[in-house]
């Protein structure tokens, strides 16, 4: 549960001209006072020229000093996008959201807090997958302060807190998928679903940094490959999957083909074929299909059998 506090403070523009008129003040207040005191000290006072009348301008002068100073240090200032956490004696006071010139008070210390929204790109990770095999992974975060409450007393630093849980949360998502789905195609693999496993890292960093008032907008990988050591070994074993996969195509379509050859020469009464001729058919005919370069015909001048 937040334990912030949203303030409405007062607004600055009309302390600013009392402000301004107390200090425009203090000069008058102190060249009076003293022309009383040199008029007494020459024994030439005017009527009404007191000592202690004199003394009391200076006095009141510094007063006046002093209010013009503490209104001048209540005077606050935030931009869009923008919090101010105030602290009176380290206490929590509340907390100010909206733009503009606030006056507050000048025993308040105020802390700005951006609530713009950040880019934290990481930097490249060496981890191992689900399957034991080192890689290297990096994500980018945006994310934005929510809670200026947690954000400030939750955690002593709530950036250097985003940064150290994003790479610990990476890690953990690497940890928890394959790289690549070689034995079972509907697995979770983190360069086939890359999707949804952005979704699941954008879910773990806000279990993670919303203890710090932090609100995770996206998460998405940005680099994902093999190590340097194991690249060429997993690159082989990417092509040689890819060749038998075609592979498999191929022998599918070519038996499809010759069952389809066959019934339509049968259906047709095209030629009349016993078992051994449908198999000497459907070899010929596999090799065609199936071979890399390009069948040469043999003319036989004779029989099957001779």
């Amino acid at each position: 549960m937040s334990k912030e506090k949203i303030l409405k403070p007062r607004v600055g523009w009309g302390l600013l001209v009392l402000d301004i008129l107390l200090y425009l003040a203090i000069p008058f207040l102190v060249i009076w006072g003293v022309r009383i005191i040199v008029r007494i000290a020459d024994k030439h006072p005017g009527p009404g020229d007191v000592l202690w009348h004199g003394i009391g301008l200076l006095v009141l002068a510094v007063l006046t000093l002093i209010a013009a100073v503490l209104i001048t240090l209540g005077f606050k200032i935030l931009q869009p996008n923008q919090a101010g956490v105030l602290l009176l004696f380290g206490r929590y006071v509340g907390t100010i959201r909206s733009e503009g010139f606030w006056w507050v008070n000048p025993l308040i210390i105020m802390k700005k807090v951006s609530l713009r929204l950040r880019n934290l790109n990481g930097d490249k990770l060496k981890v191992n997958d689900h399957s034991g095999n080192p890689i290297e992974i990096a994500a980018v975060v945006v994310w934005k302060v929510e809670d200026t409450f947690a954000a400030c007393f939750e955690v002593d630093d709530y950036s250097s807190y985003v940064s150290i849980q994003s790479e610990s949360a990476l890690r953990h998502l690497a940890s928890s998928y394959p790289y690549d789905s070689w034995e079972d195609e509907k697995a979770v693999s983190l360069r086939g679903h890359v999707d949804e496993v952005s979704h699941a890292l954008e879910k773990e960093l806000q279990e993670r940094l919303g203890k710090a008032g932090v609100k995770v907008l996206e998460a998405r990988l940005t680099h994902l490959a093999y190590a340097p050591e194991i690249a060429e070994a997993m690159l082989k074993r990417q092509q040689a999957s890819a060749i038998i996969s075609a592979r498999q195509k191929i022998v599918e379509g070519a038996v499809g083909m010759v069952r389809m050859a066959l019934e339509q020469l049968s259906a047709q009464n095209v030629v009349e074929l016993d078992g051994e001729r449908r198999a000497a058919m459907v070899s010929n005919l596999l090799v065609v299909l199936c071979g890399e370069t390009n069948a040469q015909p043999v003319l036989n001048t004779g029989t099957l059998y001779t």
